[in-house]
């Protein structure tokens, strides 16, 4: 999509700043998108899916068929090769500019900022959120559990150093395992065809967010990068009660009722709306 004229984009950030004047609260929903200034791949489509992990198209797998608890059974030195290869990723991938200008955003509020994120990778903890004001509503990749959900148990990856074989996305080394029976550990994330998950983690911190809700008055929605495949954290901003900002590069075709789109990537509609904050004199420039 061709980028919108810089007027028009500078025209939607001060309509966004001037809602943020307004508010008392900043929820910020993410999705994919919100990574991909960082240097991460959204696995948009099998071809994209297959640039990001070559291996697999070999197989033929596609996202959705890799990303599913059978081959944790089956074969988990691939599923892991997987798996393993996004934990390391993300462990040496550092957020981009954007999130450090959100926390100013949220921290000018006085009810301040709160995440949902459907995002695995837990870039908003690695920015320096509070890890209590965020929701991982499809888990995190640096949490695990047993592959049989034994016992309910949820614990950090922090001590699983993956190995992998990039050429082959398989795992060299063992893989995770549960310390209550000894099973094959998985990463606590809600894959597709997945009835083993276990939610309790997310439960929590969706808990949290409706109280955080119940207090706000007048909370401003900035949406980032989400798409409609999946729309669970566009339903979040469009059902929260508030006016959303959406920053995404591809134009909606029924944008909600007094929303303000920024047809831009996440980074570049962050900065705008930071820029038009600051000029505001919302925050420092």
């Amino acid at each position: 999509m061709t980028a919108p004229p810089p007027s028009t984009l500078h025209a939607a950030a001060q309509d966004a700043a001037a809602a943020l004047a307004g508010a008392d609260a900043l929820l910020v929903t993410a999705g994919a998108g919100m990574g991909v200034d960082s240097g991460l791949p959204d696995f948009r489509g099998a071809e994209g899916f297959w640039r990001a992990y070559p291996a697999l198209r070999q197989t033929g797998l596609r996202f959705e068929e890799i990303a599913d608890p059978v081959h944790f059974e089956r074969d988990p030195a691939l599923a892991w090769g997987f798996y393993g290869h996004r934990l390391a990723l993300y462990r040496r991938t550092v957020p981009h500019a954007g999130f450090g200008l959100l926390r100013e955003l949220g921290r000018a509020l006085a009810q301040g900022v709160f995440v949902f994120t459907s995002n695995v990778d837990g870039q908003f903890q690695r920015a320096g959120f509070d890890a209590d004001r965020i929701v991982e509503v499809h888990g995190s990749i640096h949490h695990l559990q047993c592959i049989h959900g034994c016992r309910d148990a949820i614990w950090p990856a922090d001590a699983f150093a993956p190995d992998v074989n990039e050429a082959t996305c398989r795992l060299s080394n063992p893989p995770p395992r549960c310390p209550h029976c000894g099973a094959v550990a998985r990463p606590n994330i809600l894959m597709f065809g997945d009835w083993g998950w276990l939610e309790e983690r997310s439960a929590a911190q969706q808990a949290r967010l409706a109280d955080w809700l119940d207090r706000v008055q007048r909370p401003l929605v900035v949406e980032i990068g989400a798409g409609t495949a999946i729309p669970t954290v566009r339903r979040v901003g469009e059902r929260a009660g508030a006016t959303l900002v959406r920053i995404n590069p591809q134009a909606d075709r029924d944008p909600p009722p007094g929303s303000i789109a920024l047809h831009c990537g996440g980074l570049a509609g962050i900065r705008a709306l930071h820029a038009a904050a600051a000029a505001a004199g919302l925050v420092g420039a």
